[in-house]
């Protein structure tokens, strides 16, 4: 679906749940999180990024490297409440062997020009908790701006970064 340098994007399928367990089960992986994932709630991610699918046109895709068409995570748009709102947002999850190799950032880039050119939105986000360093710091490199702190009940404080239509035109000329 999305192909960058380096990297593929597809639709989930039910095929990935391996892979998908081994990152979403991990503790380390998931500490931003309330807890790591069961295989319920593992087989309930890839579901519910089936549904955004056929609702919306887009979600979470799975990750390969083009290489090896090994599954190393996800990334993708989903509708997410920001702050009490209904707001697109680019996510992202990557295996922790393959944190620091610009991955995220090579997949999240893709998402923001994906949906600036097949979508009508004029923003787009990216939310996580405030100990999330990983997740902003991906944030910055995909040109959002930090925009906002808020309450969450579940992050105690989340962080909401964004990027709007025209700041990314100025991003890719």
């Amino acid at each position: 679906m999305i192909e960058t340098d380096r990297l593929r994007l597809r639709n989930y399928t039910m095929e990935d749940f391996d892979a998908l367990y081994e990152i979403l089960s991990d503790p380390e992986t998931m500490q931003h999180y309330l807890a790591p994932y069961n295989e319920e709630w593992t087989k309930k991610w890839i579901t519910w990024n089936l549904d955004n699918y056929e609702k919306y046109g887009f979600g979470l895709w799975a990750i390969e490297l083009k290489e090896t068409g090994e599954f190393i995570g996800d990334c993708g748009i989903t509708i997410q409440n920001i702050d009490g709102e209904q707001l697109p947002e680019i996510g992202y999850h990557i295996n922790k062997k393959y944190w620091r190799k610009g991955y995220a950032k090579e997949a999240a880039r893709a998402c923001r020009d994906w949906a600036f050119n097949n979508t009508d939105y004029d923003i787009l986000y990216s939310y996580m908790k405030y100990t999330n360093v990983g997740s902003y710091s991906t944030a910055l490199a995909n040109g959002m701006k930090k925009i906002k702190e808020y309450p969450d009940p579940h992050n105690e404080i989340s962080y909401a970064y964004a990027i709007t239509r025209d700041e990314w035109k100025k991003v890719v000329g």
